[in-house]
């Protein structure tokens, strides 16, 4: 159970990031962004770090430490 909800949830934090990228590429073919102006494109960068790194976190504690 504790699997399913891990890989569940890191799967919601996915598809939240996928639409994400999509609203940033959406804004790239604006003209939104500039070299001085992309905040919304750094936040997006920022929370896929934050995806990746939880992700490795779950992976040691599922495969590794609960194998």
């Amino acid at each position: 159970a504790n699997f399913f909800m891990a890989t569940g949830f890191h799967g919601f934090h996915v598809i939240i990031g996928t639409i994400f990228l999509a609203v940033c590429l959406y804004r790239v073919y604006a003209g939104d962004f500039t070299p001085t102006q992309h905040v919304g494109f750094e936040a997006a960068a920022w929370y896929w770090h934050f995806v990746d790194v939880v992700w490795l976190f779950l992976f040691a504690v599922v495969y590794i430490w609960g194998g």
